[in-house]
């Protein structure tokens, strides 16, 4: 249903885009949504369990290397041989993507569906995210410098916006984490209707700024490819790497979603504070690929895992 919900608002932003003071005024309450978003992430996460989870320290440098170096590493790479082929800003998008930390909620649920380590996937995925929050934009700004714009500012931004929301919702956690819990099948729907603003505002503004006529069916066929073919790489690394590692069935389970998976919900958000509105909608559309082709082969591969030998 959120996949359907996410092509919507692309197509709405694409072809009936918000523009002018509706703009604006939309902006701003991206802006707090985004705030809204991860503190309640910050009121989800137990501190407590994941202290307790970061004994399982070789699961969790699997994880962070393949995340934030064997990933960029081969962004980096593959950033000058497409860029001739699919332009500068799906070629930047393609790097952006292997930037960006790994998913939280569709890991713990893939996790549990295939038998794995749920409480480890948890553990991994939130530290992935907690780091990617420093350690996502030095990588832009190492990376991809001539089209994201690093600056004290947006580092500003970024703390103001992610890292500030997510500390005071871990002091409030006593007070209010029994309660977000309780109710945390509605709060999911806000998390989303974030990042639904943030597809809609960046599609709106790539098309006002005429990005659409710049980019071909073939580039966005070309750009797809490459997405299942990064998708199919990382699964047979890390399958290699458990096996490597002498890992347990569980966790080796936990290490291929986690290692895997792209965060839309922290891409989307940091696309939005790092990149020039008018790129954003490029830039983004290689992560928006790649999240839903992740959702469908996690499910495929969750439920033929799940099943008994």
């Amino acid at each position: 249903m959120f996949v359907m919900a996410l092509l919507a608002v692309a197509v709405l932003g694409a072809f009936i885009p918000v523009t002018g003071e509706a703009f604006g005024v939309l902006r701003v309450v991206s802006r707090v949504s985004i705030g809204l978003l991860f503190f309640l992430y910050g009121v989800r996460l137990s501190t407590a369990e994941t202290v307790a989870g970061l004994t399982n320290w070789k699961l969790h440098v699997a994880i962070l290397a393949t995340t934030f170096v064997a990933f960029p590493l081969v962004g980096a790479a593959l950033r000058g041989v497409i860029e001739p082929t699919v332009g500068a800003g799906l070629a930047a998008g393609i790097v952006l993507l292997c930037l960006v930390p790994t998913t939280v909620q569709s890991n713990v649920v893939f996790t549990r569906m295939a038998g794995g380590d749920t409480a480890a996937a948890v553990v991994a995925a939130s530290l992935s995210n907690l780091i990617g929050v420093f350690l996502t934009p030095a990588l832009v700004a190492l990376t991809l410098s001539a089209n994201a714009e690093v600056s004290t500012r947006s580092v500003v931004r970024i703390i103001v916006q992610f890292l500030l929301p997510f500390v005071l919702g871990q002091i409030v956690r006593p007070v209010l984490g029994a309660w977000v819990t309780r109710n945390d099948g509605w709060l999911r729907h806000v998390d989303r209707s974030c990042i639904l603003l943030v597809v809609f505002l960046a599609f709106s503004a790539g098309t006002t700024a005429g990005v659409w006529s710049r980019v071909s069916i073939a580039s966005i066929l070309v750009i797809a490819a490459l997405c299942l073919a990064l998708l199919a790489v990382a699964c047979g690394w890390l399958v290699g790497l458990a096996r490597l590692l002498g890992f347990s069935r569980p966790v080796g389970i936990a290490l291929l979603f986690c290692g895997s998976n792209k965060s839309l919900a922290t891409g989307l958000p940091m696309a939005a504070v790092l990149f020039p509105p008018h790129d954003v909608a490029l830039i983004v559309l290689p992560l928006m690929i790649y999240h839903q082709l992740q959702i469908i082969t996690g499910g495929i591969i969750a439920t033929r895992l799940a099943e008994p030998d």
